[in-house]
């Protein structure tokens, strides 16, 4: 028997996916989580076999939980599925262990044999994603222009963003003005929705 847990900040869908999976002789669902950090903990407590998360999430996100399952080596293998059908967010899985993408909108027999195949060591992206991740282009920004730009899309001032990070407000300008410059923007604005569109925030 596959032990599940899902990840999913939307009840309907948690509930939906936990139905569908539980039809299928093999696979169990062992728990359920809102956000990232109920899934961390539920992982290091009852240690399934694959997690199946969303990516954005309340508090921590799909890809902050994959990575931290990875770092804490803990033996769950995770699956994201998403709606977010993009090479970078895709990369950015990948680069944090996930060994599953999977979209949202695919059949649940797709789902539940991308469960199978990654439980047994192997990996499953969506047929539609295998090929753009070739192509695409490469996300240039660093951890920290991610960050800061992340939280300037949230509508922080420099100041805040300074406090919320523990850095100077002229390093975080010289954050921004990297990022604004490597995307070719105009403002921070623009930036923030070029970033988020290509899926590298």
């Amino acid at each position: 028997m596959i032990r599940i847990i899902i990840a999913e900040d939307q009840a309907l869908v948690s509930g939906a996916l936990a139905a569908l999976l539980g039809l299928e002789d093999d696979l169990e669902v062992i728990g359920l989580a809102k956000n990232g950090q109920e899934a961390l903990a539920l992982c290091e407590k009852e240690q399934p076999d694959i997690v199946v998360t969303d990516i954005e999430m309340p508090i921590m996100t799909g890809l902050e939980l994959a990575a931290a399952v990875a770092e804490k080596k803990l033996p769950s293998k995770v699956v994201v599925l998403t709606t977010f059908a993009r090479s970078g967010y895709l990369r950015r899985a990948m680069a944090s262990g996930v060994r599953g993408y999977m979209l949202k909108d695919a059949p649940a027999d797709t789902l539940a044999a991308a469960i199978r195949t990654v439980h047994a060591g192997g990996r499953a992206i969506a047929p539609e994603l295998a090929m753009e991740s070739w192509g695409g282009e490469q996300d240039p920004l660093s951890e920290r222009e991610r960050q800061v730009l992340r939280l300037a899309g949230t509508g922080s001032t420099s100041t805040e963003i300074a406090k919320l990070m523990h850095l100077s407000e002229g390093t975080v300008r010289n954050y921004l003005s990297e990022a604004i410059s490597k995307l070719h923007a105009k403002n921070r604005v623009e930036a923030y929705r070029l970033a988020r569109d290509q899926g590298w925030l």
